[in-house]
């Protein structure tokens, strides 16, 4: 069964920094193109950025372009998001998937298995 498990969120002020991770458990990481979503309170999810399966391409969302970097860890069946110059915008749960047929874009397509982890939130003050 496939586990998918967020963390890294939190509380930071505008400029701030913070690092995301997603840990997948029931899957061969090397398999799948893995992207990175976030959803805002009454705001449709997005894809915020998408990473192919041996990690050479990657993909993000213009809000997020320069600002943050997507990176993986086959072994680990880790999924990475760096996240800089944060700012209030960026407020949202974030929530990472796995098991990507591939990358379109910032979005990350066509998911095998679809499950979903509680997401991370991620709180950006002016």
């Amino acid at each position: 069964q496939v586990q998918v498990v967020e963390s890294g969120g939190g509380l930071v002020q505008a400029g701030g920094s913070l690092r995301l991770s997603c840990t997948a458990s029931g899957l061969t990481a090397g398999d799948y193109a893995m992207g990175w979503f976030r959803q805002a309170p009454g705001k449709e999810r997005e894809g915020v950025s998408c990473i192919s399966r041996t990690g050479l391409q990657a993909y993000y969302a213009a809000s997020v372009q320069g600002r943050f970097t997507i990176s993986r860890d086959n072994a680990k069946k880790t999924l990475y998001l760096q996240m800089n110059s944060l700012k209030p915008e960026d407020t949202a749960m974030y929530y990472c998937a796995p098991d990507c047929r591939y990358c379109g874009g910032s979005w990350c397509y066509r998911r095998t298995y679809g499950h979903w982890g509680q997401g991370t939130q991620v709180t950006v003050s002016s």
